[in-house]
């Protein structure tokens, strides 16, 4: 029988495990945002030098995006542009993680997918917007299928080599105890494919940002990449730096708030 101080601990420890998970996670992000700091400094010093012709301060750029803030246009043409980066990225995600186990299940299958990855990793992603936007004219689809299209393959490859690089011997015990196909896909296979996998994700979700404002750039009229346009065609270099400052912003949410969890979770669960 557990004496009182033997249940208050069992009680405790679970309580305290979360405790230290979340300090943890603060103290993450308290390193980032010390980098955040030392980068801004970096560029006022720069703007100094150079004036605000050729670069903002960050003051200034700061102020153009308190106007952008108190705006409700642009808050539309910032979701606009979320909605088009998550979309084709969790597109990209989703087919790229399961064609690339497919792929790299085969080794034939793996010898008929390189070329094809080569050359989706080597057309630029302008050539893509340019077919998109014969194939689908202006719009979300173009952005859409643009970053669909480039962050395909990274994922396409993190999934194949993660697959390639499994162990056999693992796969021969688990076809030695008759392991379901279900219980193989998620006690052996996922968590050693997830490390390869997360890396490529993390990877694409940048590569996701800059495609789409590109896209935007050319083939939308609404959104960042939109608005950017007339900045450029009024020499609005604050209001220019203000625009990719908030889009940069809404990377840094969206893996802090989605991937970075995640992968903290993976990393608790590998050391046990």
């Amino acid at each position: 029988m557990l004496s009182p101080n033997a249940a208050s601990d069992v009680t405790t420890a679970p309580r305290s495990g979360w405790l230290a998970r979340i300090g943890r996670y603060l103290w993450g992000g308290w390193t980032g945002a010390a980098s955040v700091l030392l980068f801004v400094a970096a560029w006022d010093a720069l703007a100094r030098q150079v004036g605000p012709l050729v670069l903002p301060t960050p003051q200034e750029t700061m102020a153009s995006l308190g106007q952008i803030a108190q705006s409700a246009e642009a808050w539309r043409d910032l979701g606009a542009t979320a909605r088009r980066a998550l979309a084709g990225y969790g597109l990209s995600v989703l087919a790229g993680s399961v064609l690339g186990m497919a792929a790299g299940a085969s080794m034939t299958a793996t010898m008929m997918a390189r070329p094809l990855i080569t050359l989706l990793i080597g057309m630029p992603p302008i050539a893509w917007l340019v077919l998109a936007l014969l194939w689908f004219g202006s719009g979300d689809a173009t952005p859409v299928f643009t970053v669909f299209v480039a962050c395909f393959p990274i994922v396409f490859v993190g999934a194949l080599q993660g697959t390639r690089a499994l162990d056999g011997r693992l796969q021969e015990l688990a076809r030695a105890y008759r392991l379901p196909l279900l219980q193989r896909l998620t006690d052996v296979y996922l968590p050693h494919i997830a490390s390869y996998l997360f890396a490529a994700c993390i990877t694409a979700l940048g590569v996701s940002w800059k495609v789409v404002l590109m896209a935007e750039l050319l083939a939308t009229t609404d959104g960042a990449g939109a608005q950017l346009a007339v900045t450029r065609s009024h020499l609005d270099m604050s209001g220019t730096l203000a625009w990719v400052s908030a889009v940069v912003g809404l990377l840094l949410l969206a893996e802090y708030l989605l991937l970075e969890p995640i992968r903290r979770e993976m990393e608790r669960w590998r050391m046990g």
